[in-house]
């Protein structure tokens, strides 16, 4: 039986791997490793949700199941926001805070099953949620957002349509009361809602 992602302490034999991508523009250079989500290359989905982001200097950033950091990463180097990484995976922590350091990008970075060590407020949210941990956790995500955010602030999640982009965007509504598809592109959905 292969381990998940989302386990806390994946036990699977190390493998580690480098890999140097371009995303938005910028060259970023990630060690990722089993156990992890989407070790061989930063996935599809991840790569659109980043091409549909415009985010505020200065402004602060929750990337909430981060892997090993490459969207909450990524976004604090182009954008110059102040990042927090947050997933259960500590071997996936041990990697954000390597490649944190390797992009030169000052990162706040801890373990945390969803928001449950979270305090404070951000200005934005994003997520690639786990979806083989299921949609009790992916609602959780977009439910426990709103605490979280500032008035004013943005859940961003990346999900495939065949995954469950319906009833994630009727949740967002429920919960916030909006709910936009800022992108689609192969089946992927980016789905955005605003703290109003």
């Amino acid at each position: 039986m292969s381990e998940m992602y989302y386990e806390k302490n994946p036990s699977t034999a190390h493998d580690i791997h480098e890999l140097r991508v371009r995303l938005l523009d910028t060259y970023m250079t990630f060690l990722t490793d089993a156990g992890v989500f989407s070790k061989k290359m930063v996935d599809y989905g991840s790569q659109v949700l980043l091409q549909s982001l415009e985010l505020e200097t200065g402004k602060t950033l929750l990337d909430v199941g981060c892997g090993y950091g490459p969207l909450g990463l990524t976004l604090a180097k182009v954008f110059n926001v102040d990042v927090t990484l947050i997933d259960i995976n500590s071997r996936a922590l041990e990697l954000a805070e390597k490649n944190a350091e390797k992009n030169g990008v000052p990162a706040t970075i801890f373990q945390s099953n969803i928001y449950e060590n979270v305090s404070g407020n951000f200005d934005y949210i994003i997520s690639n949620p786990p979806i083989r941990a299921g949609k009790e956790v992916v609602h959780e995500v977009i439910s426990g957002a709103h605490a979280y955010l500032v008035d004013g602030g943005t859940l961003t999640i990346v999900i495939q349509k065949k995954q469950g982009a319906p009833s994630a965007k009727t949740k967002m509504e429920e919960v916030f009361g909006n709910c936009q598809i800022k992108k689609k592109d192969k089946g992927y959905y980016i789905l955005e809602s605003v703290k109003e």
